[in-house]
């Protein structure tokens, strides 16, 4: 992210009037690999491909934030990796975790990972570690810190189904996990901010708050986020919940978060409501049906439509409703942009 975008980034969640209409994209290896015409494998274990492939897409896309910028991952494998999961890769798509938890009881003999040494995030910090120079040569910083939910992690390690009956069946050893969870994830965060001062924002990412309701969300979302996000001092508290998002959006103030990107099943104006006008939203074009799968002409009319339908602009970041998926053209994108430049 340049210094301009993490300026104009600032200023929009801090609510001050913009010249120009912000677009923004949540970009990592669902997208990337196939849209450079590379492999998953190649792009996860090759620092010159990844490297390569973030400049080209934001080289192509100069209209665009792409958020978190330089996202160095190795797909939902990342966070649990460090507690022990088996982690099966795939040449031309994404990897997976399997289960370390397999009964509650479990849960007290799961290790605190250290962060500086357990699975793949030594290799995620080196490789942002040998790249910074070049990255900073490009014009860009390493701003964010990026974690994936304390929810979100504990379904890899056991199962969602699993996790879900764990919440309504034991709550206790519920929140033993997500606790045990959530202090991995303030440590997680604090190294990466300790190995890069340039971080200024968090970007957490967990959609299986989509699947809890509002007494759930009381007491096993709101805990454990507001401390992931105050872990370390941020200019920005970036979620990413594409699940069901009516639930979490009253609490996200509470929680310290400013920025939300959200499913397109909600529309903007209603999760304003929800949220409160001091929520900046980033959204919410359907990302496969329209996004991905429509045409050039599908891609402008819908979101000119969905420009058109927004209430208040104040505080947006045009987007679609998630990450990039997979399998979005160029064409597509450029569509999306002219339709948000076009629009008056």
């Amino acid at each position: 992210m340049t210094n301009k975008q993490w300026e104009g980034l600032l200023a929009l969640v801090d609510g001050k009037q913009l010249t120009n209409k912000e677009i923004g994209f949540i970009i990592d290896s669902p997208w990337l690999p196939g849209w450079c015409r590379v492999s998953t494998l190649d792009y996860y274990t090759s620092d010159e491909i990844w490297l390569s492939s973030n400049l080209k897409a934001i080289e192509t896309f100069r209209d665009v934030t792409f958020l978190p910028g330089f996202w160095s991952e190795y797909g939902m494998c990342t966070e649990p990796s460090a507690f022990g999961a088996r982690s099966i890769w795939y040449n031309e798509n994404l990897p997976h975790a399997e289960k370390v938890i397999h009964s509650s009881y479990d849960i007290a003999s799961l290790p605190q990972p250290n962060v500086k040494t357990d699975g793949l995030l030594p290799f995620m910090i080196n490789r942002l570690r040998n790249l910074e120079p070049r990255i900073v040569e490009s014009g860009h910083s390493i701003k964010f810190a990026v974690t994936r939910g304390p929810l979100n992690i504990a379904t890899f390690l056991m199962g969602t189904t699993e996790f879900m009956m764990l919440l309504a069946m034991e709550p206790e050893k519920a929140h033993e996990l997500l606790d045990k969870i959530t202090r991995f994830i303030c440590d997680w965060v604090q190294y990466q901010k300790e190995c890069f001062p340039s971080i200024e924002g968090i970007l957490l990412l967990d959609d299986i708050v989509g699947f809890v309701g509002e007494e759930d969300c009381r007491e096993f979302v709101v805990p454990y986020l507001t401390k992931a996000f105050n872990c370390i001092e941020t200019k920005v508290r970036f979620f990413h919940n594409d699940a069901y998002g009516l639930v979490c959006a009253p609490f996200l103030k509470e929680m310290g978060i400013n920025l939300f990107n959200f499913a397109f099943d909600h529309p903007i104006n209603q999760i304003r409501e929800l949220a409160g006008p001091e929520v900046a939203l980033i959204g919410n074009l359907a990302p496969r049906d329209i996004l991905a799968a429509g045409t050039p002409g599908e891609v402008y009319s819908a979101t000119q439509s969905m420009i058109r339908e927004v209430t208040d602009c104040n505080r947006i970041i045009w987007s679609c409703g998630g990450g990039i998926p997979q399998d979005v053209s160029t064409a597509n994108l450029n569509a999306f942009i002219s339709a948000v430049k076009d629009f008056q």
